[in-house]
């Protein structure tokens, strides 16, 4: 019997920053403390910008916004390591989600992590997961267009040899939702830092806690396409 005929999802594919982990609230201090480290002022206005982008557009973003002086590539690094450092110290799981996680991979669903940060935070997270939580890893260095084109989650589909209408997408940001969307993927939105429009191919949940692999498919059943 496929997961499909068993009420359960061929694949969910999870972003990471924000819906797996709390991650968000760490990416806005290493930001507000590099461009201090410049001499400038960084607002919530200007972090918000950057929730759920492509590290090179949010790093772009910072040069143009502020004194930092630096290139992208070492704008991202900087920022990224500074996060990893907090999350290896400990890991900020969103509400719900190692639950879900766990709990699918016990009931045989593939997952993937798709997400915009680099591979070393992704081998970071890995590396503290139980062996084997993901079945494949898509990060935003392994991507020519990051979201919100759809590119991420289409290879990630690929990958896993599903069928992107037969997978369930786990997003907390505009830019995410939008990606997942696109690429066609029944998407379930949990707005965490930012809000998220309401969008064709997509629901809203407020928290994964208590969501069991069985609901998956009830909760995406509106926007699904058979």
């Amino acid at each position: 019997m496929t997961t499909i005929a068993a009420g359960l999802p061929a694949a969910v594919l999870w972003d990471m920053d924000g819906t797996l982990i709390d991650s968000e609230p760490y990416w806005i201090e290493e930001e507000h403390a590099l461009v201090e480290s410049f001499g400038g002022v960084w607002s919530e206005a200007h972090a918000h910008a950057l929730v759920g982008n492509p590290l090179e557009v949010s790093a772009q973003y910072i040069i143009d916004h502020s004194p930092v002086d630096l290139g992208v590539t070492e704008v991202v690094e900087r920022l990224m390591h500074g996060v990893m450092r907090r999350v290896e110290a400990e890991v900020p799981w969103r509400p719900g989600a190692l639950e879900l996680l766990t709990a699918l991979r016990g009931a045989g669903v593939k997952n993937a992590l798709v997400t915009m940060s680099w591979r070393p935070f992704t081998d970071l997270l890995v590396r503290l997961l139980p062996a084997g939580s993901f079945d494949i890893i898509v990060p935003g260095d392994s991507v020519q267009h990051g979201k919100p084109h759809p590119e991420p989650y289409l290879k990630a589909a690929a990958l896993l040899g599903v069928d992107v209408a037969d997978c369930v997408a786990i997003e907390d940001s505009p830019s995410g939702v939008r990606s997942a969307v696109a690429a066609g993927v029944p998407t379930i939105a949990v707005p965490h830092v930012v809000a998220v429009p309401r969008l064709a191919g997509a629901v809203q949940v407020p928290t994964l806690r208590g969501v069991t692999p069985a609901d998956l498919l009830t909760l995406v059943g509106s926007v699904m396409v058979r």
